[in-house]
């Protein structure tokens, strides 16, 4: 296709989103996406009352094509949660426990690097380390932990230690967080993960989670550590009890942190599940359609955040599959043993081989692995909606989408059919 085939192609699809949006009462914030314009907290505030979702995911996912064309990103990864002793005691974790209490364990660097060593044969490119809080846990084991899981496999990609379990790991420590953090990364760490945020609003952390760091210490450490010239991820836990005001605003202090310094490479919404912890009584957790929403608001609002990831563990793969066309760029990977989410309740496997990965994906046509190269992946949505009625996918999509056949509005049958196109395999090692 020529430059000016490209360009009218562009202006011609701009023009159907832009008609679609001007009825679903979202022209004006279209005409800002279209201008990459940054969007407003009121714009934020309109893309989460609309009922017309299928405009939301249209705008999102020209952005996702804009900026990543037609490439998904998955690494080849594992999971250590190396403690779930913690002291923190939210009321949204079915994770945490004390030592001597059924299922609390700790393990030692050995331990750590035996489960590295146990999968030395699969083509594993990084690990993603977190755990509980513990005080008791000296400074030199997270410096250990980092040397062993090292000299197991020494060209493995460390990703470890969220800005909670930092905040603990320098208080062991008794030195300022740039000595910290040297001293870290000299034992092997590589990026951080973005996860201990929850939702930054004062109301919810004193109400679920006051023992942890607030918002504005997640923040300002999750600055230091893009300071050390490291990468690190952001999340925000939704589904609970939090307001639509409330999300903007951690979304907003994310884009503006991320202004500053440049060093988020990934957002990721994480959706909360309600089984075996306090919360669960409040909230049954989101649907798939808020799971959806949630990834194309954070793709239209954080402009200046490279990735949207849509976590598989946590969602139902079906989700994750139909979140590619709705901003998301990014699966993940293939994970190994993930512990947290599945104390609460999360359904998904613990893991997935390589092999497995991609036909998930490949099963909507969406992508296309090397292994695979030349050979396109076709796909209807008669074979995508079969996958609608399993599980959690039914309480939220309604009933035409659920059974297998093409929907009758004419904007989801274009927006699938956009998704039916074979996106090229890419690989990241730290994502």
């Amino acid at each position: 296709m020529s430059a000016v085939q490209t360009l009218e192609r562009n202006s011609e699809l701009e023009a159907g989103i832009l008609a679609r949006a001007k009825a679903a009462g979202l022209e004006a914030i279209a005409e800002k996406v279209f201008a990459e314009e940054r969007l407003s907290i009121e714009d934020g505030r309109a893309l989460y009352a609309t009922p017309h979702l299928h405009v939301l995911g249209e705008l999102a996912n020209w952005v996702r094509e804009k900026h990543h064309g037609d490439r998904t990103y998955f690494n080849v990864n594992q999971h250590i949660n190396y403690t779930n002793y913690c002291n923190k005691f939210c009321k949204f974790c079915s994770f945490d426990r004390l030592p001597g209490q059924e299922g609390g364990y700790q393990f030692s660097p050995e331990e750590a690097a035996t489960k590295i060593r146990e999968h030395l044969e699969d083509p594993v490119t990084e690990v993603h380390m977190v755990g509980g809080v513990w005080p008791k846990i000296p400074y030199q084991y997270y410096l250990d932990l980092l040397r062993a899981v090292k000299a197991a496999k020494p060209s493995i990609h460390i990703k470890a230690f969220t800005m909670v379990e930092l905040d603990q790991i320098q208080k062991v420590a008794g030195k300022p967080m740039s000595e910290v953090l040297a001293d870290l990364v000299e034992a092997g760490l590589g990026s951080c993960p973005g996860g201990g945020a929850e939702v930054f609003a004062a109301r919810i952390h004193e109400e679920g989670y006051k023992l942890k760091i607030n918002g504005d210490e997640w923040l300002d450490i999750a600055r230091q550590v893009h300071n050390a010239g490291l990468r690190s991820n952001c999340t925000m836990l939704h589904g609970h009890v939090e307001t639509v005001d409330e999300k903007l605003d951690h979304l907003n202090k994310l884009r503006l942190l991320q202004d500053e310094t440049g060093g988020f490479q990934t957002y990721i919404p994480l959706s909360f599940h309600p089984e075996n912890n306090e919360w669960g009584e409040l909230s049954p957790g989101p649907t798939a359609l808020d799971e959806l929403r949630e990834i194309a608001v954070a793709r239209l609002m954080l402009d200046n955040i490279d990735h949207i990831k849509s976590y598989w563990i946590l969602m139902e793969l079906a989700i994750a599959q139909t979140s590619l066309s709705f901003g998301a760029d990014d699966v993940d990977g293939t994970v190994v043993e993930e512990r947290i989410y599945h104390d609460a309740g999360a359904t998904t496997p613990q893991e997935t081989a390589r092999a497995d990965t991609a036909p998930n994906f490949l099963s909507i046509g969406v992508l296309r692995v090397s292994e695979l190269r030349g050979l396109r992946w076709v796909c209807t949505l008669r074979t995508l909606s079969r996958s609608f009625r399993t599980s959690r996918l039914s309480r939220g999509y309604p009933p035409r989408i659920c059974r297998p056949s093409w929907p009758t509005s004419r904007p989801l049958r274009s927006a699938w059919a956009r998704s039916c196109r074979a996106r090229p395999w890419r690989w990241r090692t730290n994502s």
